[in-house]
C-alpha cells in the first residue's frame, strides 16, 4: 500500500501560537489581583470593582457579536478576508493598545481609563480567538489539528491556573498577597507590569508575522 503524504506540523508558528492562548489564561485569571486593589484605592463598592470582569468579557462578547454584525450585514467575513494571521496580529496589537491604555489609566489616577484598557485588551483577544482555532488546522496535517487545538486549550488552562501566581510575585513578590499588601500596592508597579504585558503582545505579533505561513480565510496569502 502506497504511504500517504502527510503536511509538516509547522512547529515555530504553532510555538507562537500557544504562547497567545497562554496569554488569554494568564491575563484574565490574573485580572482577579486588580479587583480588591481598585476598590481600595479607588474607594469602590462590591459592584463597582466588578466592573472590571464585566469590561473584560463583556469585550468578548461585544467582539465576537460585532463581528457576526458586520458579516451578515455585509455578506462578508472580515476574519476571513484579512486572513487568520493577520488577524491574529491585529488582535495582538490592539491588545498592546490597551495595556498602553491602562498604563495611561493608572498614571491618570482614573478608574475609568482602567476598564477602558482592559476593554481594550480583551477585544483584541476576541478578534486573536475567532482566528486562533482555524489557524492552528493550517499548521500541519488535517487529521492531527484538533491535537494542536486541545494543546491550545490545555496551554490556556495553565494559564489560568498560573497567571494569579505570577501576577502576584511581580507586585507583591509573594505567591498569595494579604489584604494589607494588595491595598498598600504601588501604582508604579501596576505600569512596569502592563509596560511588560504590552512588549509580550507585541513581540508576539512581530514573530506571527514574520511566520512563514498561509495566512489562511479567503486570502490563502504567506
Amino acid at each position: 500500500m502506497e504511504k500517504q503524504n502527510t503536511v509538516p506540523t509547522n512547529y515555530g508558528a504553532l510555538s507562537t501560537l500557544v504562547t497567545v492562548f497562554f496569554f488569554w489564561g494568564f491575563i484574565a485569571a490574573g485580572n482577579g489581583v486588580f479587583i480588591p486593589f481598585c476598590k481600595h484605592y479607588f474607594d469602590l463598592d462590591q459592584f463597582q470593582s466588578q466592573l472590571i470582569d464585566f469590561a473584560f468579557y463583556g469585550a468578548y462578547y461585544l467582539g465576537a457579536l460585532g463581528l457576526f454584525v458586520y458579516s451578515n450585514f455585509t455578506n462578508r467575513d472580515l476574519v476571513a478576508q484579512w486572513g487568520y494571521k493577520k488577524s491574529i496580529v491585529y488582535g495582538l496589537v490592539f491588545s498592546a493598545l490597551g495595556a498602553i491604555a491602562m498604563i495611561v489609566a493608572v498614571n491618570g489616577n482614573t478608574f475609568v481609563g482602567m476598564l477602558i484598557g482592559f476593554f481594550i485588551v480583551a477585544l483584541g483577544f476576541s478578534l486573536q480567538q475567532t482566528a486562533a482555532n482555524p489557524f492552528a488546522l493550517l499548521l500541519g496535517d488535517p487529521s492531527t489539528g484538533s491535537n494542536r487545538i486541545n494543546l491550545g486549550g490545555s496551554i490556556n488552562s495553565f494559564g489560568t491556573f498560573i497567571g494569579p501566581i505570577i501576577v502576584a510575585l511581580a507586585l507583591f513578590g509573594v505567591t498569595k498577597a494579604t489584604d494589607d499588601q494588595v491595598n498598600s500596592l504601588s501604582l508604579d508597579k501596576v505600569s512596569i507590569l502592563y509596560g511588560f504585558v504590552c512588549v509580550l503582545f507585541l513581540g508576539a505579533a512581530a514573530l506571527f508575522f514574520q511566520q512563514k505561513v498561509p495566512s489562511g480565510g479567503s486570502t490563502g496569502n504567506h
